[in-house]
């Protein structure tokens, strides 16, 4: 048995089963789904039996705190997510003979205590790769451990870009996430205190982490995860 999540034998037709596919897609309870919203569990099943309509003001909130297709939630116009979900995956080998693209620096992102801009320096960079999915203000950095596996699993690579405000977040993306004393690669989801959020491993071992936002010091958005095979 795996617990990869399906595509549906036949388009969701209203709105309400476009939503019950979200909660199928994103694994959550609807409890977990109303937390991410930030309204009333009650309020959210009574949206899924009927009894309350999708309203046009909840439609805009799924579609802002769950990065969804207006379009398609409430007409089913297009796909559900405009962009990737995720960060996008890219399998490929570092070229370290390179000397344009996006620097590959031997920094491992989940270990440690120092600051990463600290360490991001030319005598950490190991090579490079060009790749037109990757944006240019990005650079590379190693992932070690397997909580985030199988979407970035121990030894993949990922490029990041630094977010200039730790006060605006992309719910459910994938960030690096700098405290003082750690570095950790996390999905972000909203907490149901304005004042925490909530770290979320891909790695279903692993149990949540609500870590109060004053604890962050720094992120760095996960644009692309790479998979980085040595046998190329």
């Amino acid at each position: 048995m795996t617990d990869k999540v399906l595509p549906e034998a036949r388009p969701a037709e209203t709105p309400v089963e476009r939503l019950r596919y979200l909660l199928r897609q994103r694994r959550m309870s609807q409890a977990e789904m109303a937390r991410t919203l930030g309204i009333d569990s009650a309020r959210l099943s009574k949206i899924f039996s009927g009894r309350l309509p999708m309203t046009e003001g909840f439609i805009n909130k799924v579609a802002v705190d769950m990065g969804v297709s207006k379009p398609w939630l409430s007409s089913g116009i297009g796909v559900p997510y405009e962009k990737p979900l995720h960060a996008s995956t890219i399998t490929s080998p570092v070229t370290p003979v390179a000397t344009k693209g996006i620097a590959v620096y031997d920094v491992d992102v989940t270990a440690g205590t120092a600051e990463l801009s600290q360490l991001l320096t030319d005598d950490h960079i190991i090579g490079y790769v060009d790749m037109p999915l990757i944006s240019s203000d990005c650079v590379i950095v190693r992932v070690a451990g397997d909580s985030m596996t199988p979407v970035a699993p121990d030894g993949s690579y990922v490029a990041i870009r630094p977010v200039s405000s730790t006060g605006i977040i992309f719910w459910g993306q994938i960030y690096v996430v700098i405290t003082d004393s750690y570095r950790m690669v996390k999905f972000i989801r909203r907490n149901p205190d304005p004042g925490y959020v909530t770290l979320h491993s891909d790695n279903p071992a692993y149990d949540d982490i609500d870590m109060p936002r004053s604890e962050i010091k720094k992120l760095f958005l996960v644009e692309t995860v790479i998979k980085y095979d040595k046998r190329c």
